[in-house]
């Protein structure tokens, strides 16, 4: 009589070991698609093209250092980009199909949203840090103490996250891979230029002035120059926090949306 064969242990799913493997190849794909080139030459770019030929003319104005002023749209700039990326490659992995085949695995479906979100972080940071970089090289320095700084960096950090949850979300949904740079790069790209992150909303035409003071990218700016300078209050930052909210409730639904859609 042959011996009894023991039956194979099913293999272990460990959600951990998962997301740890789908965010090393995100940011492995980071480095081999050239956004971390981009994400340290950026800000440096942003920074010559609008210091240098603005500076003589913004430091003309009583109390102005520009490169005090524009620090905080170098940073928010570098945040856009790190959402062009995010909705690029999201959408890309939608296209080769291979979230389709995350869900035929046995894996958690939050495992791959939390991968990409973690490579994005990484992305964010990087970006953030040579945001800083090239706002030092141009005369920035922080004046608002630990407190301050750390304000500063928390709001760019909550909104560059916040914005590239949304962009990843809209990556899922679109079409194809060229349409997310409409989707993501235009809005932006209009937004930052419409802002108080460059001029002063007096410099604006008075028809287009409430606009440019009171949208997202112009509190968002003002907060962190409040922060900088030490002078934030909470009717300074509360906007702010306001349109975090509803970032945060924007991303939630099109997440929801863009997970409904691909399980139709």
């Amino acid at each position: 009589m042959d011996p009894p064969v023991a039956e194979a242990s099913p293999p272990q799913i460990n959600a951990l070991h998962q997301w740890w493997a789908l965010t090393s190849r995100g940011v492995f794909g980071i480095v081999r698609n050239g956004e971390i080139v981009f994400a340290i030459i950026a800000p440096a770019f942003l920074a010559v093209c609008f210091y240098i030929p603005l500076r003589s003319m913004m430091d003309s104005y009583p109390g102005m250092d520009y490169a005090q002023y524009l620090m905080p749209i170098i940073a928010l700039q570098s945040v856009s980009f790190v959402a062009s990326s995010s909705a690029m490659r999201s959408s890309m992995d939608g296209m080769r199909g291979i979230n389709v085949r995350f869900r035929v695995m046995p894996m958690n479906g939050v495992v791959p949203v939390a991968a990409r979100g973690s490579a994005n972080a990484i992305l964010l940071v990087i970006s953030l840090s040579f945001a800083t970089i090239a706002s030092l090289v141009i005369g920035w320095r922080p004046h608002g103490g630990v407190d301050g700084t750390v304000g500063l960096y928390a709001v760019a950090l909550s909104v560059g996250l916040l914005v590239s949850v949304i962009a990843d979300a809209l990556g899922l949904l679109a079409s194809s891979p060229e349409s997310t740079s409409q989707l993501i790069g235009l809005p932006i790209l209009v937004l930052g230029m419409l802002s108080t992150g460059f001029v002063p909303a007096s410099r604006f035409p008075d028809w287009i002035a409430p606009f440019a003071r009171n949208q997202p990218v112009s509190q968002f700016s003002d907060a962190m120059r409040a922060f900088n300078d030490g002078s934030a209050t909470w009717p300074v930052v509360a906007p702010t926090v306001f349109w975090c909210v509803g970032l945060a409730a924007l991303a939630a639904a099109l997440l929801f949306w863009a997970e409904r859609r691909s399980h139709a």
